[in-house]
């Protein structure tokens, strides 16, 4: 259980850096306003999903 939970943490770290480091080049309805639940969550949750299959792939 401890393992998920750090691979967990470090996909959802990882996968919010990428996000937030190139959200202003993403088109403006892909970009993530705050407190609102917009497109931007959706490319965000996306890329730590990726960003998760690709930590369990290495390990």
């Amino acid at each position: 259980m401890k393992r998920q939970f750090w691979q967990s943490l470090i996909a959802v770290l990882a996968g919010n850096a990428i996000y937030f480091s190139t959200q202003q080049y993403l088109p403006p309805r892909a970009q993530h306003g705050i407190c609102r639940i917009d497109w931007g969550l959706a490319v965000d949750f996306w890329i730590c999903l990726v960003c998760y299959g690709l930590v369990r792939l290495i390990r």
